[in-house]
This record gives structure tokens, C-alpha cells and sequence, in this order.
């Protein structure tokens, strides 16, 4: 079996009284594209930060490419949620002197920075001075430093805030692009269905304590809406009459119809059915997105937690 990028064993972290890490068990795959999730203070961003060896762990253990991001820091890109670049730098300047940090020496420095900026639609920038350019610029032009030493890991914190929807879309492309190469990508976001289109693997986190670790298609599986969106040709249908349905109810959107399985119905049998009765303008399983798992799981989690809070106070009356 593969060695994962980033092993994550027992860790927990605190400060003062707030527990931020509870008990953390993580492995990214290598070639991953591992979305982490959770609400604001879910502990995303203090769990990164640990792997980076920014902060440490109270309790647990962290390797990263078999040892730590210190001792592997020139094959580590990192974004963090702070963004910052050498404001009086030019930018081409800027991407060198980081890109010569990283270990990346010779004549070709000066290509390389130039050709990523062509890469990210900045092909005028080079001389400009990293203050002159717009927020959303200085962000991709601090992408470009996060990876233009070819890193093994990407460590992505937030890599879509402040980002208008055509820049997102291309820093979407270029993610892809790199795991396609086979690097690692691990990256936080509070936008669940950039998450849905990008990743093969996502990570669920709420008050430091992991809810969710899995691919997309096991998340598919497990927490399958069981419904059919069916609309037939003529407009109106009895689909309570086929066997398998349940309920049946007028879609969201006006169109067509949504059907709730019963209870150990097959959809494929069920979708037959249908389509042998009558014609149909279209027919498919609904699929779950990760917005309704994630709301799912926290307010879950949420309602644990009270319940919890409920019983130690009536332990202590």
C-alpha cells in the first residue's frame, strides 16, 4: 500500500480553555484531491497549520511525505488563509526570490515565473509592483509562489475567497491540471459545490472532531436521498401506482416530479417501470450533494453536542 501524503494520528490541540483538535485519525492519499470542510471554527485551519508545523499538536503524531513539512518544506506548497506578498516587490522579482527559496536555481527561474503568470491570465504583471495589483492578483500571484517549485503537496487554505467567479474557475483548471501530474492537494473552502465539482476525497470537520472522511462516490452511497426525478411527457402521472414508489410530490422547480423510494426498492427496476408505463421527457436518480450532507452532519453533530452539555450539567445538580 502507498505511504498518504499526510498521516494524521491521535492529535489534539487547544488553547486555554477552547479545544480547537479532538482526537484527529487523517491519511491523504497521494495524488488526492482531499477537500476539507466545516463551519467556521471547525478546527480546519488549525489542523493546517499542524501539518505545516506552524503550531503543534498537544497530544498525537503528524507525518508529512513520511516525516514532517519542516524537514520537507522544498517539496511542500503552501497557501495560507493570510494572504501576504512583498508589497514593494515586482512581481516577477517576487516569484523568483520565493521560487530560489524552494531550492530552484539557474537561468530558467525567470521562465518559469513568467510562464505560470501567462498560465494565470497575468502576462503583463512582471514588472509591476506586487501592491499595484488588484486583491484578487496578489492571490493568484501568491498561488504562483505556492507551487512554482513543482511541490510533491499543495496545501490550499481558503484558495477561493475574494476570487470572481472566472478567476475560481481558472484556479479550478490549474488544481486539476496539477493533480493530474500527481501531486497532492489538500484544500479548505466553504464553497461545497466547488468542493463537489474538484475533489475525489472529502474531509468533514466540526468542533475538531472529524465527521466525515471519504470519497465522493462512498458519500454517494451512504447517504443516497433514494428519489427519482421523473417528468413525464404529458405533464401529470399517478407514480404511487408503480411498485417501489413510496411518495410522490411536485418537484421544487415545477418540473416534473419527485419520487421517494420505499424501503428496499431497486431504483433501476423501479426507473423501468416507469418508463414501460408511460412516456417519459426525462428520468434520473437524484444525487445527493455535499450541501445537504454537510447540514446533515453538523446539525447532527450540533444536537449531540447540547445533548451532551444537557447530561454533564444534570450530573452536576
Amino acid at each position: 500500500m502507498t505511504e498518504p501524503s499526510i498521516s494524521i494520528r491521535g492529535v489534539s490541540k487547544s488553547f486555554g480553555q477552547t479545544q480547537a483538535v479532538r482526537d484527529l485519525h487523517l491519511d491523504v492519499p497521494r495524488g488526492s484531491l482531499c477537500g476539507f470542510l466545516g463551519p467556521n471554527g471547525a478546527g480546519k485551519s488549525t489542523t493546517i497549520r499542524m501539518i505545516m508545523s506552524i503550531i503543534y499538536p498537544d497530544a498525537g503524531t503528524i507525518e508529512v511525505l513520511g516525516g514532517n513539512a519542516l524537514a520537507n518544506k522544498d517539496r511542500i506548497g503552501y497557501l495560507p488563509e493570510e494572504r501576504g506578498v512583498y508589497r514593494k516587490m515586482r512581481v516577477a522579482e517576487f516569484l523568483e526570490y520565493i521560487a530560489r527559496l524552494k531550492g530552484i536555481t539557474g537561468s530558467g527561474v525567470r521562465k518559469r515565473a513568467q510562464a505560470w503568470l501567462e498560465r494565470m491570465e497575468l502576462p503583463h504583471v512582471a514588472r509591476k509592483r506586487c501592491q499595484e495589483l488588484s486583491k484578487g492578483m496578489q492571490q493568484k500571484v501568491q498561488f504562483i509562489a505556492s507551487i512554482i517549485h513543482e511541490p510533491d503537496l499543495v496545501i490550499l487554505d481558503e484558495p477561493f475567497s475574494g476570487l470572481d467567479p472566472v478567476n475560481t474557475a481558472l484556479l479550478s483548471r490549474m488544481m486539476n491540471e496539477l493533480q493530474q501530474q500527481g501531486t497532492t492537494i489538500i484544500f479548505s473552502t466553504h464553497v461545497l459545490h466547488q468542493a463537489e465539482q474538484l475533489c475525489d476525497r472529502i474531509f468533514l470537520i466540526n468542533h475538531g472532531v472529524k465527521l466525515l472522511d471519504a470519497t465522493l462516490e462512498e458519500i454517494r452511497q451512504k447517504f443516497d436521498p433514494r428519489t427519482i426525478i421523473a417528468d413525464p411527457l404529458n405533464g401529470h402521472a399517478d407514480f404511487t401506482r408503480i411498485p417501489g414508489v413510496a411518495a410522490a410530490e411536485r418537484a421544487s422547480n415545477g418540473n416534473g416530479y419527485e419520487l421517494l423510494l420505499a424501503e428496499g426498492a431497486d431504483p433501476q427496476t423501479v426507473m423501468r417501470e416507469i418508463i414501460n408505463t408511460q412516456p417519459m421527457r426525462s428520468i434520473e436518480l437524484r444525487r445527493v450533494t455535499l450541501d445537504e450532507v454537510f447540514v446533515q452532519l453538523v446539525m447532527a453533530d450540533q444536537g449531540a453536542a447540547a445533548a451532551a452539555r444537557a447530561m454533564e450539567e444534570l450530573k452536576h445538580e
